[in-house]
């Protein structure tokens, strides 16, 4: 399954792994939100209600696509937050792992607070 992330001046394409929270939102697509940044952080909330999975992680590595249950958002960490220990991406709980951005998620740092980004499924 792969999607693609869009907004006014940029994209990225992602891959999903077959996990519960990636075939719920794969089936909600597509889909436009409002996107917010923490630190080097975007996330922007989906119409997807799951439980916190086995594999879930606070810690992650940069470009993993993630999903924060409590805030029912996708999450995109491409560097550090507030809250990281050195250059670590530490999310504010333990998300659930979706898969990986394709290519430099640095581009994520284009996304302002407050624009509108599109998430669609790639044939």
């Amino acid at each position: 399954m792969r999607i693609r992330i869009t907004w006014d001046s940029g994209d990225v394409e992602a891959v999903l792994e077959p996990t519960p929270s990636a075939q719920k939102i794969w089936e909600v697509l597509p889909c436009t939100a409002v996107a917010s940044t923490w630190g080097e952080e975007v996330y922007f909330e989906l119409p997807v209600c799951v439980e916190v999975e086995p594999n879930a992680r606070q810690v992650v590595e940069e470009g993993t696509l993630c999903f924060w249950v409590e805030g029912r958002s996708l999450a995109l960490p491409y560097g550090p937050t507030p809250i990281s220990q050195g250059d670590e991406c530490r999310l504010i709980a333990p998300v659930n792992i979706l898969g990986r951005i394709e290519g430099d998620s640095r581009v994520l740092s284009a996304v302002q607070a407050g624009a509108p980004i599109r998430v669609e499924r790639i044939d």
